[in-house]
């Protein structure tokens, strides 16, 4: 559980110095970068129905918004049981599925673990409400099968910040 934390902490920065693939309000967030005023930003994700809060940081004084995201992590489902080829079709639905999560802004990191435990991987839902990231999450190919089942846990991160 301490390894899933670690990378849960290393996943929080990914998500920045990305362009929002269909999100009018985020253009680069990156220090070298000019920033959306804060006011705005937080207008923005509360009127698209974003649970938001933020806090003053208190090294550089900045505000920090902190965005709720929602992380599934994608676990061993109860049908493990299909042939190489049918495993192998399931394999490239499921990464088309993913494809399209990215590409239409829904989620912003998707991965395996490096391990052949119950938790297969995760995929961080950039999506307002539960409802939707349940939703989508349960769109994939891989979940309807029933070689994955879905953990759905919110989960917060602050807007713009780097990897390091």
């Amino acid at each position: 559980m301490k390894n899933i934390l670690i990378v849960l902490v290393i996943l929080v920065s990914i998500i920045a110095c990305k362009p929002e693939i269909q999100r009018e309000y985020i253009t680069e967030p990156c220090p070298e970068d000019e920033k959306q005023s804060v006011a705005a930003l937080k207008a923005q994700l509360t009127k698209d129905g974003y649970q938001i809060f933020d806090y003053i940081d208190p090294d550089s004084g900045d505000t920090v918004v902190m965005q709720q995201y929602f992380m599934a992590f994608l676990k061993a489902g109860p049908n493990r049981s299909q042939d190489k080829t049918e495993a192998d079709s399931l394999q490239k639905l499921h990464l088309e599925h993913l494809g399209r999560m990215y590409a239409n802004g829904y989620a912003d990191i998707s991965g395996p673990f490096g391990d052949d435990g119950e938790i297969r991987g995760i995929t961080i839902y950039n999506v307002p409400t539960l409802k939707m990231a349940d939703s989508l999450a349960n769109m994939d190919p891989m979940v309807k099968a029933g070689r994955l089942v879905i953990e759905m846990h919110p989960w917060w991160a602050a807007k713009g910040f780097p990897l390091r």
